[in-house]
């Protein structure tokens, strides 16, 4: 171990230590018939300088007119649908949104945060009133510049009224908050209201084989399909590349995909809102049926929650792949139905999800308890409750399970014996009050 003088001397030469000097601001050089630098990125990429507090930043700026086809869609679509189900956001954690929703992404010096990880773009997108889909791209053309770029950020954030992002709680929004701590600013994204659809997605088409990333639901939700797009672990290489050489040509590609992902992101919010304010009707198959119960559910409706599971019931058929969504689905009416003191109906689910060939073990406990529980204290069938709880003890034999059967059981089987034989039947030729004769008394 160092001891404390050694330990003070070797503090006092790395404090001491000079500075390692930063490299000189990268100039523009000649690369065959190409300028390249800081100052031909604006040429390069199709942008623009904007004037900030402190310094420019680099911005392009693109439009997607209301027909420009995405997939199965028109950009006027998304815009429209989104207008109509705005209101709808409060379902899915955003309770305070409004318009105008700012779809934001980041593209990063690396793929999994952490310390010194920086936003080199930053990507911000809308819909204008005719409909027209307009992509603002803020990028970082080197260090020295990032304060800069935040604070035009900030403007163009400044007119928003809810954030929309993809996984953006947990990674955008917290990375860009650390970037703007750094510059002794404020993050605009603390003050504006989230909505994050990953895991609304997750919950409505997360059960495919398919996957739940952006790029996934673009092609199986919306239907588009991307052609040669840069792959996302291949982008902090090409910003470094361009860092390094000044030629911003490998971030065109880097661009189109930002403005990609924030297209779909406004498509995937489009089409769950929309579900949301329609209702369950508008699914398409049992998983968004189910999805939508659960969360009409959670904001307390019901009633529409009912219909939700009532249809993902109903589009589940027969499909083996499907059982899961079914019992769910069961599930959750038996629930709902024991809360609201529909006993009756509430066995008659239970019932349903135990014939369900393939039920999953604890829900196949849950139920058979259930119905224990509704024979023995409602129904007052016996028998019946007997039966129920010895299936119940065939699932599940766990100490602590089996002991609660076993006590039932118990209680179950000394009530049968107590309605076989009174503990003082009465003769069916004496009435129960009468004294027998060998306690008359004679008279003296």
């Amino acid at each position: 171990m160092m001891n404390p003088a050694t330990l003070r001397a070797r503090l006092r030469e790395v404090i001491q230590a000079p500075r390692a000097q930063l490299p000189p601001p990268l100039m523009a050089v000649e690369d065959g018939d190409a300028i390249v630098g800081p100052e031909s990125a604006a040429e390069t990429l199709g942008g623009s300088w904007r004037d900030a507090s402190g310094g420019r930043s680099l911005v392009v700026v693109r439009r997607h007119a209301p027909e420009t086809r995405y997939g199965h869609h028109c950009v006027g679509d998304f815009a429209e649908r989104l207008s109509a189900a705005a209101s709808s956001a409060r379902y899915f954690g955003a309770t305070a949104a409004q318009p105008p929703f700012v779809f934001f992404d980041l593209e990063t010096t690396g793929l999994n945060g952490g310390a010194g990880t920086c936003a080199f773009l930053v990507g911000c997108a809308r819909f204008e009133a005719d409909g027209s889909f307009v992509t603002e791209q803020h990028v970082m053309v080197n260090a020295a510049s990032e304060r800069a770029m935040l604070r035009v950020v900030s403007d163009d954030l400044s007119r928003a009224g809810t954030l929309v992002t993809f996984n953006g709680k947990s990674f955008d929004a917290p990375l860009v908050e650390t970037r703007y701590l750094f510059h002794r600013s404020e993050s605009p994204c603390g003050r504006l209201p989230h909505l994050d659809m990953l895991h609304p997605a997750r919950r409505f088409w997360g059960a495919a084989d398919t996957g739940c990333s952006l790029s996934t639901l673009e092609e199986t939700i919306l239907g588009a399909r991307r052609t040669a797009d840069v792959p996302g672990f291949e982008i902090p290489a090409r910003y470094f590349q361009f860092v390094r050489s000044g030629d911003a040509r490998p971030l065109v590609g880097v661009l189109e995909h930002n403005r990609l992902d924030l297209l779909s992101l406004a498509g995937i919010t489009a089409r769950l809102l929309t579900l949301a304010d329609h209702g369950a009707d508008a699914t398409s198959d049992a998983y968004e049926a189910l999805a939508l119960g659960r969360t009409y559910e959670r904001a307390g409706l019901q009633s529409r929650a009912e219909h939700g599971y009532e249809r993902a019931i109903a589009l589940s058929g027969a499909s083996g792949r499907l059982r899961l969504v079914k019992i769910e689905a069961l599930r959750a009416l038996a629930i709902e139905d024991r809360r609201r003191r529909h006993h009756d109906r509430s066995a008659d689910r239970w019932r349903q999800v135990a014939d369900v060939p393939g039920c999953p073990p604890q829900i196949l406990r849950e139920a058979a308890e259930a119905l224990a529980i509704h024979h023995e204290h409602r129904v007052r069938d016996l028998e019946m409750a007997r039966k129920f709880a010895l299936k119940s003890l065939e699932v599940d034999r766990g100490v602590a399970w089996g002991d609660a059967v076993r006590h039932r059981l118990a209680r179950i089987e000394r009530k049968m014996v107590s309605e076989r034989r009174p503990l003082f039947p009465s003769s069916p030729s004496q009435p129960a009050s009468a004294v027998p004769p060998s306690e008359h008394r004679t008279s003296s």
